[in-house]
């Protein structure tokens, strides 16, 4: 029987769209506009300038920090401009503008053949930040650091996210059906990063075929298990997973590393698999392209730096006027004001809802039906939480209602009859809560 969790919601998947659609190699964009943000912790700073020819993969702008990530070109040209210019995440970022030379030439040495094998643990972790790999679900924690726990934690259990439960997105489905075997690579190169030798794959059974392909792609490979789940959102957050899989619980306000597992995403792994073998740095990612606006929702591969513009152009581009654009899925992603926003590490959709995708009324006061903590994955009262916000009470929130526990899901909006933005007065809640410990 396939493994869950309490709590949770079940939302009409609509991986309809695109989970059949075979992964596309989009075009070069004539123009890539490449933020130097593009991962949780320090931006990183411009290393070139307005007019210096750059080829595919050069470094343009180097972290400045440990918990950061370096930046590559995704293309060959020249830059043409260093600006500020819309982002997907922050609002506004400093960017690098690359007119492309349509010649898409390698920066000297890459690719190159490398046997992961050969090579000692600090090697590879070196390699990982070399390459700037972050988390491509949509986190973007730099993935040199998470590979990198204290000694006083060690880590025992290694545990591949691919069960993509946010509905429409299909990119990690489409990379296991597609490359199966860049994923087990990937995941070796990182328990032999860890020092691991227990490895989880956790696939939601809505997706059967992945469940089978990756079965057949570990057959042989020590350590590593397909472990199917029940389709239940949200199976994917990380404390849920490895609540689900290794039947422990994160504790409150702790980590993943604090119970010796550290958990990675489908696409970041490949990603491992393509630095550590060949040198290739993060310049492109698999991204869905879906929504019932969208005229032909496709799999995208497609070069960081791409506007959203581009992307929905790709796909016919739309069939009415969209409600609201999203970079990720409906539950957690991020709502768009222009698509003039870039690709960046971790869109991993592009999701265009039309009339009949959305539900949308007035929001009202909160009626106490429980609905919501009865969904919450975390064991929170959301419902308090989000009145608490509306009082200024932040401090009270955090202290007695562990505000910070909440994985900002979405289950409790989504059960919600009286449409409360519970999520928004999280967050609010946990920014005025940063913001006063910054003060002190």
């Amino acid at each position: 029987m396939a493994k869950s969790f309490r709590g949770g919601v079940h939302p009409d998947d609509r991986k309809r769209y695109t989970a059949s659609k075979p992964i596309e190699i989009a075009p070069i964009p004539e123009k890539v506009i490449i933020p130097v943000r593009q991962h949780i912790g320090a931006p990183c700073s411009p290393i070139v300038k307005v007019g210096d020819l750059i080829k595919k993969g050069q470094v343009i702008a180097e972290a400045q920090a440990f918990v950061s990530s370096p930046i590559h070109a995704s293309t060959s040209g020249k830059v043409v401009e260093l600006a500020e210019y819309p982002h997907p995440v922050f609002g506004t970022c400093m960017s690098v503008v690359i007119e492309s030379d349509g010649q898409d030439e390698w920066v000297e040495g890459l690719p190159l053949q490398r046997d992961w094998k050969t090579l000692e643990a600090a090697e590879i972790k070196e390699i990982i930040r070399q390459t700037g790999m972050v988390g491509m679900g949509g986190a973007t924690f730099p993935t040199h650091v998470k590979m990198a726990p204290p000694a006083e934690k060690p880590i025992h259990t290694f545990i591949l996210n691919a069960a993509e439960c946010e509905p429409f997105l299909t990119a990690d489905h489409r990379v296991m059906l597609e490359q199966s075997e860049r994923i087990v690579t990937g995941m070796q190169i990182a328990m032999k990063v860890l020092g691991v030798s227990k490895g989880y794959i956790g696939i939601e059974e809505n997706k059967p075929d992945a469940i089978a392909v990756m079965n057949k792609a570990c057959t042989g490979i020590a350590g590593i298990e397909v472990v199917p789940l029940q389709t239940k959102y949200p199976q994917g957050a990380e404390k849920t997973l490895i609540g689900v899989i290794c039947g422990t619980d994160v504790p409150s306000g702790g980590l993943p590393m604090d119970v010796g597992v550290v958990v990675q995403n489908v696409g970041t792994v490949v990603a491992i698999a393509d630095a550590v073998e060949k040198g290739i740095p993060l310049i492109e990612r698999v991204t869905t392209v879906t929504g019932g606006a969208i005229a032909q929702p496709k799999n995208l591969l497609l070069r960081i730096g791409t506007t959203f513009a581009q992307a929905v152009a790709l796909c016919g581009g739309f069939t009415e006027v969209p409600v609201k654009v999203i970079m990720g899925g409906p539950m957690m992603g991020m709502a768009q004001r222009t698509l003039d926003v870039p690709i960046i590490k971790g869109t991993s959709g592009i999701l265009a809802l039309s009339e009949a995708d959305v539900n949308i009324g007035p929001e009202r006061p909160c009626i106490r039906c429980g609905r919501c903590v009865e969904a919450c994955p975390m064991g929170l009262v959301p419902s308090m939480l989000s009145i608490l916000a509306e009082r200024n009470a932040y401090s009270v929130a955090k202290e007695e209602y562990d505000l910070l526990d909440c994985v900002e899901c979405g289950s409790c909006v989504y059960v919600c009859p009286a449409k409360r933005n519970i999520v928004h007065y999280i967050k609010l809640s946990k920014a005025q809560n940063a913001a006063m410990a910054a003060k002190k």
